[in-house]
């Protein structure tokens, strides 16, 4: 029996084009989930698992449909494999349940984590060069100095708690206790 799976990694993006290829390679239930290639806990894979049986393959639409890391999908095979379930990948026309998929299988496998890396790679390059100018990468800071300094002085008041400095400021208690640590301990400490 062929089981498909359609994973799209984001609420905006739809599953149709998935679906209906699937539906076409004559998968008799599908399984659809909306979460990213990157996060483990997939429960509708689970659950497609779960109702799979000996003799079964599971069918996805293309590759990172399935998983991110060619260890996240070699894990993935070798765990179908141990339960006698094949995979078949539709738009690379890899099927498992023969030796010349399984090889094929492992070289997509393979070119697509090389592929993650070698973007990975450039994007901290990049990163390093902005450095290199001065520039900083990443998010930026949730609190500057001057609210800082001020939730300080509002932590003094033992009447004001974490929570209403945090909240007047705009950012969550672990966001303050992150940039104060021990905040209201160490304010009242210097002040005795």
């Amino acid at each position: 029996m062929l089981i498909g799976y359609a994973r799209v990694s984001t609420r905006d993006q739809k599953p149709h084009l998935q679906i209906d290829a699937l539906r076409e390679a004559g998968c008799v239930r599908i399984f659809e989930e909306t979460a990213s290639g990157a996060k483990r806990d997939r429960p509708e894979l689970v659950a497609a698992l779960d109702y799979m049986r000996d003799g079964d393959s599971l069918v996805v639409w293309k590759l990172d449909r399935l998983a991110r890391s060619t260890r996240q999908l070699l894990e993935t095979v070798e765990h179908l494999e141990q339960r006698g379930i094949g995979l078949k990948i539709l738009t690379q026309n890899i099927d498992t349940t023969n030796a010349g998929g399984r090889l094929i299988f492992t070289v997509f496998s393979a070119i697509a984590e090389f592929e993650r890396e070698i973007i990975c790679e450039r994007t901290r390059a990049g990163l390093e060069a902005a450095r290199a100018r001065g520039r900083k990468g990443g998010r930026p800071r949730s609190l500057s100095e001057k609210d800082l300094k001020q939730a300080k002085v509002l932590l003094t008041d033992p009447e004001i708690t974490v929570e209403a400095v945090a909240r007047r400021l705009g950012v969550g208690p672990s966001t303050l206790y992150r940039y104060l640590p021990a905040a209201r301990q160490t304010i009242q400490e210097d002040k005795g």
